[in-house]
């Protein structure tokens, strides 16, 4: 496969992937009640809540992998855009950037932790 044939698949798995993670969170939302009680309130189209949750947790763990993928079969283009937006300083942004999805990912555990 050519790298162009790569990058349309992995393109395509990504937009079903994420299409599949935001309907199961619509349905965990508000299909599945949350709420304690019986164990049949809880079950959409044969699956418990819980099992909606993991395949929930599956769809986004391989999301992220095929994120990496598309992160490594882009990364020249990601490279030479930077250079040619921010010249010199191309490297601080990357940086910048990495440390911001570092932050992010560090006040939502604080968050999490707090609530």
């Amino acid at each position: 496969m050519k790298k162009n044939d790569w990058k349309y698949l992995i393109n395509g798995l990504m937009f079903v992937d994420i299409c599949s993670i935001a309907m199961i969170g619509l349905i965990m939302a508000f299909v599945v009640p949350p709420a304690r009680g019986p164990d049949t309130s809880k079950v959409f189209l044969g699956l418990h809540r819980h099992q909606w949750g993991d395949f929930h947790l599956y769809l986004s763990l391989f999301l992220l992998a095929l994120l990496v993928l598309h992160l490594w079969l882009n990364w020249t283009w990601i490279l030479s855009s930077t250079k040619s937006y921010f010249g010199e300083s191309w490297k601080k942004v990357l940086w910048g950037l990495c440390g911001a999805w570092f932050g992010v990912l560090l006040v939502g555990w604080i968050l999490m932790r707090l609530g």
